[in-house]
């Protein structure tokens, strides 16, 4: 039986299974973005952070699910810093949004939408993406990711439309300014995750109308702009996987009661479903 290596890479972390027989063994790494780190970068985290602590075990195959891989120049540059240090392995690289699609659908028809640090949808066919609504990033898009709402939840403080309680519960948590805020969205690298940081508030704050607002409002756009745009979201479940989706399931299930639609799988991290895929 051969030795497979899946990831599941995101914005901000990367989750690594080495499937060794009937044997797993879950690794974690930084995220591996291509429109944020170089290609030397990434041979460099994942040499450092991944190779030493499968202590020597070389897969036959690495199935790379990655954020940004997309577009073919990322995907490139990502089967070639994987190659320089797998030289032996067959190297599959596809889009995060495919191993959403197979982690939550298996072989079946369906819905799949991820909500992290940053969001994308699609409705798959059982073997391949057949419509995508498109990714425009945390500036244009990323409807209901965490940068998303982190945006949001920055402006109604920037904006100081918080009321006194919610103010100081923020500068108590936050300890930062304005200078600090636009500082690190328009000058330092990685602002989407960055923003999507703020997310650990909005949970922590649930009750507060503000704050399910910024939620509901967050959802609310990725439905109208995503989800509403497949025919097929009238006809089979919708499933979610990704950290907001998961910790807000109880929003998606609400606003799928709202609009008639039928609420499938929500789940945190895609690994697991992948796991079952490849094994």
């Amino acid at each position: 039986m051969s030795i497979k290596l899946i990831a599941d890479s995101g914005a901000t972390k990367t989750t690594w299974c080495l499937l060794d027989g009937g044997k797993k063994k879950i690794l974690s790494t930084q995220g591996l973005s291509p429109y944020f780190l170089k290609g030397e970068q990434i041979e460099q985290i994942v040499g450092s952070e991944l190779v030493s602590k499968l202590k020597g075990i070389a897969p036959d195959e690495i199935f790379f699910y990655g954020t940004g891989c997309i577009n073919p120049g990322n995907i490139k540059m990502i089967k070639k810093a994987l190659q320089n240090l797998f030289p032996h392995s067959v190297i599959h690289v596809t889009h995060d949004l495919m191993g959403a699609a197979k982690a939550l659908c298996g072989d079946q028809k369906g819905v799949a939408c991820i909500l992290g640090t940053g969001s994308n949808s699609c409705y798959y066919n059982g073997n391949r993406i057949v419509k995508n609504s498109p990714g425009l990033g945390f500036i244009l898009g990323d409807e209901g990711s965490g940068a998303y709402m982190g945006k949001k939840l920055v402006q109604y403080y920037l904006y100081n439309t918080f009321d006194a309680d919610l103010m100081d519960r923020f500068n108590s948590k936050f300890t930062t300014n304005s200078v600090e805020i636009l500082d690190a969205v328009y000058k330092k690298p990685l602002p989407n995750r960055y923003l999507a940081g703020f997310v650990p508030f909005l949970v922590e704050n649930r009750g507060h109308f503000m704050i399910e607002n910024i939620i509901e409002d967050s959802f609310n756009d990725f439905f109208f702009h995503h989800v509403y745009k497949y025919k097929e979201s009238w006809t089979m479940p919708i499933n979610f996987v990704g950290s907001v989706a998961f910790g807000f399931k109880d929003v998606l299930n609400e606003m799928c009661n709202t609009y008639e639609l039928e609420l499938g799988k929500v789940l945190k991290s895609p690994m697991d479903g992948l796991i079952k895929y490849h094994s």
